[in-house]
Order: structure tokens, then C-alpha cells, then sequence
């Protein structure tokens, strides 16, 4: 799982990002409202984490531009005051849940935990199945014509991401993100020789994976 948390109480976003790690869960941190925005534009995460109160732009002007432009990542509202009409507000702009400060930390990754699943179930079922080519993404295990089809880890989660949402473009970034991690040292090449290698294993399915020049990638179903 791979959340953003934007928060700016460094005190908060240090500690959550030494949870995140022991729960093993990716999180990114923006520690104000715009640099939140630029984040939650890549369109890679499970879950987002927005405080309501934020330099520059608040959480739920943040929110607003993610549902204008058809993001439907699972968002949880943090707030220092638990008032309904606060509670309200986050919910019109279309918040998935609320949670008030201070919080425990059990609670709230019980919460990031909830919305990963719902997530999970809205975009498709665990086992995939496309003609003659079936791909478990929790485990990363494909067949075709029900004989093993030897996957590599990252291979697997660059599968993942593309087969959960047929004819979405990937940018290159987005892919280095959410495959390699953003701080990885890893370029653009990468993502070229696994392609390349994804290509070669599913030539006898319907699927491929069409290179759009200049932008990224995007995985289609073909009759």
C-alpha cells in the first residue's frame, strides 16, 4: 500500500512516516496544501491522508480539485475540531472519512486500512481472469492456459497497476513511483526493459501494453 499524508506538524508527518515503515506501507509526505495538490496529481496512491487546516491551501480546497478531475483515491479528513459542520464540509467536497485530532495511531491505520480495502474492491476482483490469462494480485501469480507464468516482483507490480485500470495512461513518473519508489535511483530505462520483458511473456493473450510517445503507457484488451 502506498499513501499520501499532508500535514504540516513535522512532529505528526515524523512519526507517522516511522509507523508507516513498521507497517510497511509507502507514504509520502506534503507538508503544505499546494505541494499536497501536486502530489495527489500523480494519482498513485491507495489512500490520502488531508489535514484540514494547511499553509497555502486548505484540505478541502485540495480535495475539491481531486474529485474535479475524476481522482477517486479514497481520502480520510483530519481535523482538530470535531464539530458536524467541519465534518459536513469534508463529506459534501467528498471525503471518505473523518478522524479527529488527536488520534491514536492504532485507529488511524485501522482506518487507512478500511479504505485500502474498499478501494481494492471498487476497481476489480482479486483474481483477474482475460480469456485464456488469469493474474492474482495479491500474490502476483499469472497463468495462461493454466500453466505458471514466471513473474518478477517488479514485474508483477507494474502488472498490477496497469491491469487494474484498462486504458488509463501512466505517465513514466507515475510508474518510477509506484513500482521503484519515488526516492529511488532508477531512470526512465527501467521502466522500458520491464515493459519489454511484460510484453514478451503475455504475446499469447489479449493483452498488451501500448507505449504513447513522450507520455507513458497504458494497458489494453484486445478481441
Amino acid at each position: 500500500m502506498k499513501i499520501l499524508f499532508v500535514e504540516d506538524e513535522k512532529k505528526v508527518t515524523d512519526a507517522l512516516q516511522e509507523l508507516c515503515k513498521m507497517q510497511h506501507i509507502e507514504c509520502d509526505i506534503a507538508n503544505d496544501g499546494e505541494e499536497g495538490l501536486i502530489y495527489s496529481e500523480n494519482n498513485i496512491y491507495d489512500v490520502i491522508i488531508l489535514d484540514i487546516m494547511l499553509p497555502h491551501m486548505s484540505g478541502i480546497e485540495i480535495l475539491k480539485e481531486i474529485r474535479k478531475h475524476g481522482n477517486k483515491t479514497p481520502v480520510l479528513m483530519l481535523t482538530a475540531r470535531d464539530t458536524v459542520e467541519d465534518k459536513v464540509k469534508g463529506l459534501d467536497a467528498g471525503a471518505d472519512d473523518y478522524l479527529v485530532k488527536p488520534f491514536s495511531a492504532k485507529e488511524l491505520f485501522a482506518r487507512i486500512r478500511a479504505l485500502g480495502r474498499r478501494i481494492e474492491s471498487d476497481y476489480v476482483e482479486k483474481l483477474i481472469k482475460i480469456d485464456n490469462f488469469q493474474f492474482d494480485t495479491m500474490n502476483y501469480v499469472a497463468e495462461i492456459d493454466g500453466q505458471p507464468l514466471k513473474l518478477s516482483y517488479k514485474e508483477g507490480m507494474l502488472l498490477e497497476m496497469l491491469i487494474k485500470r484498462p486504458d488509463q495512461v501512466f505517465t513514466r513518473e507515475q510508474i518510477l513511483d509506484r513500482v521503484w519508489g519515488f526516492d529511488a535511483e532508477v531512470n526512465e530505462n527501467n521502466i522500458e526493459i520491464y515493459i519489454h520483458n511484460l510484453r514478451k511473456k503475455l504475446k499469447d493473450t489479449k493483452i498488451r501494453i501500448e507505449t504513447l510517445r513522450s507520455i507513458g503507457y497504458k494497458l489494453k484488451v484486445v478481441n
